[in-house]
This record gives structure tokens, sequence and C-alpha cells, in this order.
């Protein structure tokens, strides 16, 4: 399976669980709850928390897990490459000037 693969299995066992295709929402809600997602698993992070539905899991891999998730069904709703862009943009990432250790080192260098 593919990035494009895991998309279409979400936005499809999605449609069972919201009453809304999230097509008809507004997108910037979709996105903040990718983003709550992401204040949840760093909520585990700090706590060192057990996720409580997946008792035997982390609950930070649990969060990732459910932002992964609402990124898949997002991307393949509006018809994105996600698979496409992630291939391009690692390969771009492989040979940015400013992702080089010594680059980051400089005193202007990309510290985070």
């Amino acid at each position: 399976m593919n990035l494009n693969d895991y998309g279409k299995m979400c936005h499809e066992a999605n449609q069972k669980w919201w009453p809304s295709d999230v097509r008809t929402r507004n997108k910037g809600e979709a996105i903040a709850l990718m983003h709550s997602e992401l204040s949840e698993a760093l909520e585990g992070e700090r706590k060192n928390l057990k996720d409580e539905k997946l008792p035997h899991r982390l609950a930070a891999e649990v969060e990732f897990a459910d932002t992964l998730i609402r990124i898949f069904d997002y991307c393949h709703a509006f018809g994105y490459d996600l698979e496409g862009a992630f291939r391009e943009k690692m390969a771009y990432n492989a040979v940015r000037e400013d992702h080089k250790l010594e680059n980051r080192m400089k005193e202007d260098g990309k510290k985070f």
C-alpha cells in the first residue's frame, strides 16, 4: 500500500463514523482537528501517558495514528496525491542546503 491507498482506506472508513464527509466541513476546521490530535500527542509525551482506549499503547502513538487518519482522510477527499508529494519532498529535502548539518551549525543556521 502507498500513502494514497491509506487515504482511500481512511476516507471510506470515516464515511461510516462521521455524519458528514470531510468535504462538507470547513477546511480550517478539518485542519484544526489534525492539529488537536498532535496537541494530544504532545500531552501524552509530556506526561508519559498510556492511551485511555488502547491502554497497552502509549497515548502519543495512538494520537499520532489519529493524526494520520485525519490527514489521510482529508487528502483523499480533496484529491491530493500524498504519495507523490511525499516522495518529491523527501528527494528535495535530501539535497537542501539548509538541511545540511554544517549549514545548521552556522551562526545564522536553521536551529530548529
